[in-house]
């Protein structure tokens, strides 16, 4: 696996000899990449929250007792 100084470095080489429109694209590929990055992270911290939140409600739902066995389950799905 290529180290990230080599890659870096290899980039560098490469990038002059790119034309202006050239650039631009790989410019908005890099972009891309970037918003991607930052969506997937918003989307994780917002799972993460929703999945606390759900937590909370079964833990508050088992300490007032509404909750069903999993002998429940079992005797009721062998009807």
């Amino acid at each position: 696996m290529m180290e990230a100084k080599t890659i870096d470095s290899e980039i560098l080489l490469y990038l002059p000899l790119l034309e202006d429109e050239e650039k631009k694209s790989l410019l908005s590929v890099i972009k891309s990449f970037l918003n991607l990055k930052k969506e997937h992270s918003r989307d994780f911290e917002n799972s993460l929250e929703e999945y606390n939140m759900e937590l909370d409600d079964a833990l508050k739902r088992i300490d007032s007792g509404s909750f069903i066995t999993h002998e429940d389950v079992e005797k009721h799905s062998a009807k």
